[in-house]
């Protein structure tokens, strides 16, 4: 799971507070957003002319949740359609997987309509992982010497707004670094760096309803 971007984004984005993400509408797409990175960098999406993603090899990963995607990839959409596609689906999935793994434990949900109650299991393992994104964010290495993963994961918390991650102050003094992580998507895929760039205007969408499920 070291190298699973959607479970780390979800880390990135659990709130002790709230029981679970901060936001589950705003995580339900950066942990989507996630699993395409990580695809892509897989070299197992691509992108054709068109903006289409494309689908490389059929073997599956082993992992639901990126083998979900995979299958959602193969009918030829876009980037940002597959953002929003079957996103409450992956986010309980990523839950349980790392429920699975042992770094969350569940609970039933307080109300008969509320939601479940997620708990990390050692709060080191979140607070280490923001310390390391906080460390791509702050630290003076040239963004392209930086880890991929991490350059990613901070674009995904940035673009989602998590404050925790990217106060708001950070985001406004260290916006250039925080664009050129972004801009770094583009080697992946041009669409999948658009994609991320408007994961706001998504979220916004998100919440008024729109845009798949």
């Amino acid at each position: 799971m070291n190298d699973d971007l959607a479970c780390l984004m979800y880390l990135l984005a659990y709130d002790d507070a709230a029981e679970g993400p901060y936001d589950r509408s705003r995580t339900r797409l950066l942990v989507r957003a996630a699993a395409l990175v990580d695809l892509a960098s897989r070299g197992r999406l691509a992108e054709d002319g068109g903006g289409k993603v494309t689908v490389s090899g059929t073997r599956p990963t082993g992992d639901p949740v990126l083998d979900g995607v995979l299958r959602d990839a193969a009918a030829g959409h876009g980037w940002k359609h597959l953002v929003r596609r079957h996103r409450k689906q992956t986010l309980t999935q990523v839950e349980d997987r790392l429920a699975a793994a042992g770094v969350l434990t569940v609970k039933a949900p307080r109300t008969p309509f509320g939601t479940r109650r997620l708990t990390v299991t050692d709060r080191a393992v979140p607070a280490a992982l923001r310390a390391r994104v906080s460390a791509a964010l702050h630290g003076d290495r040239p963004v392209r010497e930086l880890p991929a993963a991490d350059a990613a994961l901070l674009a995904l918390a940035a673009a989602g707004g998590i404050r925790s991650v990217v106060p708001r102050q950070d985001h406004k003094t260290f916006r250039a670094r925080i664009d050129a992580c972004t801009g770094s998507l583009a080697a992946l895929a041009p669409g999948l760096e658009k994609a991320v760039r408007t994961l706001p205007m998504t979220m916004i969408a998100a919440k008024g309803g729109m845009g798949g499920s």
